[in-house]
């Protein structure tokens, strides 16, 4: 999953929370994944027969994070499944469609080069993933605006490279920090087995992507990046914990929905 730059938009693509109050959802630090002992190229039908338990540390996700996903959040997600389905497809899609116009971008790294393009293919894998389950559903295609998390964050973006990539690749850490810590939430409560076993095994392939995001942007930075994470992670944990009047895979407390 990502972010929106510009007219683009980039992934999806981690605050000390060991005492929570009983608003949180996902309290576990480690829950049961899926894994067929394959890469992570999974096609469809392959991550439906996942069966063997694979426990997915997640507390480095939630030590980079500001806030947890509220249970209001979480209640509504369920009660509105199709919808946070559709904007997962179209967070999948504009993860890699910004990581294609970055890699015309910015053709000065190798590393980056390299990495944007795993990041296109897996978008995109995950992208017609998400249009399978929508069919197997009979979840027809709606338009879905999007919501205000990347472009509040991205409005806090610096404007002169390369801190301006650098900005870009901190926010994508976020967005795939949060992302995962709302599959980790959503799968413990929606009555979907297959649904379950996908947000799972999406788990198990991205749980450690934010750390890819931040050592990138720290590559490209000649200063410490530590003080533009902090500033990001307040950012962030106000976006998601602050009333919202749109529900998003990545809105904020849901308020006249």
């Amino acid at each position: 999953m990502t972010i929106n730059q510009e007219n683009t938009s980039i992934p999806k693509t981690t605050s000390n929370l060991q005492s929570e109050p009983s608003t949180t959802v996902g309290s576990q630090s480690v829950i049961d994944s899926e894994d067929n002992g394959s890469n992570d190229s999974v096609d469809i039908i392959s991550i439906t027969q996942l069966s063997t338990p694979l426990k997915v540390d997640l507390s480095p996700i939630f030590d980079f994070l500001g806030a947890r996903t509220s249970q209001a959040w979480v209640n509504a997600a369920v009660n509105n499944l199709s919808l946070i389905i559709q904007d997962h497809a179209n967070c999948e899609k504009k993860a890699a469609g910004t990581a294609m116009n970055l890699i015309f971008r910015y053709e000065f790294s190798y590393d980056l080069q390299r990495k944007l393009a795993q990041l296109i293919r897996e978008e995109m894998l995950h992208y017609e993933q998400v249009l399978g389950i929508m069919n197997e559903r009979g979840q027809a295609w709606k338009y879905l605006s999007a919501g205000r998390y990347a472009k509040g964050m991205l409005k806090h973006k610096r404007t002169y490279e390369p801190a301006a990539m650098v900005d870009v690749l901190i926010i994508g850490a976020f967005i795939e920090a949060r992302s995962c810590e709302r599959f980790a939430a959503l799968s413990e409560v929606i009555n979907d087995e297959r649904l379950v076993k996908y947000y799972r095994y999406l788990l198990k392939s991205e749980s450690r992507h934010f750390e890819d995001y931040l050592a990138l942007a720290q590559s490209l930075s000649e200063d410490n990046i530590d003080e533009r994470v902090a500033f990001f992670k307040e950012v962030e944990a106000d976006l998601i914990s602050t009333p919202d009047t749109e529900l998003r895979f990545h809105s904020g407390d849901p308020i006249a929905l």
